[in-house]
């Protein structure tokens, strides 16, 4: 378990959660595993299929803190809370803020700028990783770029703008990609992005890890009790979770994108993983959607320090994370809200 923000996140999938006191305690076949006094949390995060006894939700939702069960995947399911007072003036807080369009990009450009600086450093990473694979006076002029485009957005109080300015980096970082490929390249390259349907084995990975970070994202943004459809860049749009795409744009490059790059690089995937339609969509094969899968849940395992709160915690709970630090600014709680930016 892990204590972040006010919120514990429960990650074991096995375990039981009780009440004894004030505590709540984790239980795995009747072995105590840990216990924490209930008095200073807002929320308690469990990802698992055991479940919580009745006077543990029963305690939760007389003294409002929030009760989430997410599946050992991280989908959303359900979220138990007493009174609705905060919840429903977070909720308010954040249609407020969508409805005017100024606010809205006051926080969406913390969106684009974490986006944009995280591409940077990955871009960065590669001229100091593979001096010899890449063509480092091009990556180091493509950084300067994107720097100068980041001092932009941080001016920016105009959603349009704002769009425009990201769609610019992310041009300039795609025309890259290709390069950080570096192995397999006979079968994965990148000349664009193809989406609606993806036109090459690149794609249909990035389309695909996209959808499931997405899925993770909005899983957060419920647990913290704001609405996932209601977003501030993303406009409304029914069935999109507006919100979710928004937040995932800091983590599309550093989280979804490299790890896309990993697979590739160390020959997890190969040609024979991936069909192709016949108008031109490929896609990948069941088996090999059971090994994409498998490898996304070991790298959300995989450790990271969060550059904000200074905590080392899991991938898997870095949506989590800024979920609680959205709903934070929303609240007044702190002055802005903070993007993940990584190095």
């Amino acid at each position: 378990m892990k204590k972040l923000l006010n919120t514990l996140f429960v990650t074991q999938t096995d375990v039981y959660l009780s009440l004894d006191g004030d505590n709540v305690v984790i239980l795995k076949e009747q072995e105590k595993l840990g216990r924490l006094p209930l008095h200073n949390l807002e929320s308690i995060v469990s990802f698992g299929y055991t479940g919580a006894s009745p006077a543990l939700m029963g305690y939760c939702a007389e003294r409002n803190i929030s009760l989430v069960f997410l599946t050992m995947h991280g989908r959303f399911l359900a979220r138990l809370s007493g009174k609705s007072k905060g919840n429903v003036i977070l909720r308010k807080k954040q249609y407020r803020v969508s409805d005017d369009e100024m606010m809205s990009a006051k926080i969406a450009r913390n969106f684009i700028i974490g986006k944009i600086y995280n591409n940077k450093w990955i871009v960065e990473r590669m001229t100091r990783d593979y001096p010899l694979r890449v063509d480092v006076a091009q990556f180091k002029e493509m950084s300067q770029h994107l720097s100068s485009i980041i001092l932009e957005v941080r001016e920016c109080e105009d959603l349009e703008r704002l769009r425009g300015l990201e769609g610019q980096a992310a041009l300039s970082y795609n025309k890259l990609f290709n390069q950080m490929i570096l192995q397999q390249k006979e079968d994965f390259y990148f000349q664009s992005r193809s989406r609606r349907p993806p036109l090459d084995n690149v794609n249909a990975m990035l389309s695909f890890t996209y959808t499931l970070l997405a899925n993770d994202m909005a899983s957060a943004i419920e647990g913290v009790g704001l609405d996932a459809y209601v977003g501030f860049l993303h406009r409304d749009r029914p069935g999109r979770v507006s919100l979710a795409l928004d937040v995932m744009e800091e983590l599309r490059g550093v989280y979804a994108d490299k790890f896309v790059l990993s697979l590739i690089n160390k020959k997890v995937v190969s040609k024979e993983d991936f069909l192709k339609k016949e108008n031109g969509a490929v896609i990948m094969t069941d088996e090999a959607r059971k090994k994409f899968l498998a490898a996304w849940q070991k790298k959300k395992q995989d450790k990271i320090t969060h550059p904000y709160l200074g905590e080392k915690i899991p991938w898997g709970l870095v949506p989590h994370a800024q979920a609680l630090l959205l709903a934070r600014y929303l609240r007044n709680d702190i002055d802005e809200y903070p993007p993940f930016l990584w190095k």
